[in-house]
């Protein structure tokens, strides 16, 4: 049988030489080495550093240009349209000088609300509200309904004022009177 108290030495022993081995390895290791791998590991991790400070002012950057785009783009969206009245404005004003006859006065309105529907065209502005049309709630707003001898049941037979969509959607609903049986 083994003797605890060899038992006990052997087991010394073992962390002893383990020890002095550890202390070997340590010894074994170049230091000038391991400065360098460590000035390494800190120049890449300053580097990354960098990287991703210059990638979030990038980030900051680029939102700041798109919130100023975004901006401009409200600011200035009906420049088109203005450069687009622009003439017919001069229209109307040439013609509040105007003198001659009514009928060449006329002949000029005509020729600026013609200026002016070619503008509306372009920008997709359309009206709404003829008679005859079917009355649409979502287009029309009905003063009143009367009995009218040449219109169906619920269609327009008088429009007191037109409305205007754009782009499909209604800018202001035409007023208009119903025609009822």
């Amino acid at each position: 049988m083994n003797d605890p108290k060899d038992n006990l030495q052997d087991a010394a022993t073992n962390d002893v030489e383990d020890a002095v081995i550890d202390v070997m390895d340590i010894e074994s290791l170049d230091t000038d080495a391991l400065q360098i791998e460590l000035d390494k590991a800190k120049a890449e991790a300053a580097d990354n550093y960098e990287q991703l400070l210059r990638a979030q002012a990038e980030l900051a950057n680029q939102r700041r240009r798109s919130e100023k785009q975004i901006e401009d783009a409200h600011k200035y969206a009906a420049q088109k349209f203005l450069e687009s009245i622009i003439p017919v404005i001069d229209s109307l004003e040439m013609g509040m000088q105007a003198q001659g006859d009514i009928e060449q006065i006329r002949e000029g309105m005509a020729l600026t609300l013609k200026q002016f529907e070619t503008v509306m065209e372009k920008f997709n502005i359309t009206s709404v509200g003829k008679p005859g049309d079917a009355f649409n709630p979502e287009h029309h707003q009905a003063m009143s309904m009367q009995p009218h001898p040449e219109f169906d049941n619920n269609t327009l037979s008088l429009v007191m004022q037109k409305g205007y969509l754009l782009n499909g959607r209604v800018v202001r609903p035409a007023m208009v009177m119903v025609s009822k049986k």
